[in-house]
């Protein structure tokens, strides 16, 4: 007997969310070595990293959505530049049967998840290949990453006066 388009709890008709990757990808890639070599000397130490993230996401009909992770690591010696490198690691999702005011966290919490360590290894690749550590990037908490950027909205469109 198959339990297919049963949802749990066993009602008949009701069928599970899906996510399925269709496709991931480097879509854009930058590393720059501004000062090299003076900036690889050794005695300099490891560089003091900055990390910024952003993540999009677009619908593209047929249930697929083009997720776009958006990764820029800043290395500097003090005031001194050692290293940029700019990532967009896209990924194409099948998203089936998911409720509508679903659909925006599922492309900012859970896509992004699922691409992450494939955008921290080629972001890991690129500072070795330019002569640094590779740089491991620390997990990032998208859902915290989600959460505050609908604080940030929220706090945006309260009146003026209002805390």
């Amino acid at each position: 007997m198959s339990d297919e388009g049963t949802a749990p709890g066993g009602t008949e008709g009701q069928t599970q969310p899906s996510l399925a990757i269709v496709r991931q990808y480097v879509k854009d890639i930058s590393f720059e070595n501004p000062n090299a070599p003076a900036s690889l000397d050794p005695d300099k130490g490891q560089p003091q990293v900055e990390l910024a993230v952003n993540i999009q996401a677009r619908a593209g009909g047929n249930d697929l959505y083009e997720v776009e992770l958006r990764i820029e690591a800043k290395g500097n010696h003090g005031e001194e530049a050692a290293f940029v490198v700019e990532l967009v690691y896209g990924g194409l999702f099948m998203l089936k049967d998911f409720p509508a005011d679903t659909l925006e966290m599922v492309c900012m919490i859970e896509c992004p998840r699922l691409l992450f360590p494939f955008a921290r290894r080629v972001i890991a690749d690129a500072t070795r290949d330019g002569g640094y550590s590779p740089l491991m990037l620390d997990p990032i908490d998208f859902n915290r990453l989600y959460q505050d950027h609908k604080n940030q909205i929220a706090a945006q469109q309260q009146p003026a006066g209002h805390a």
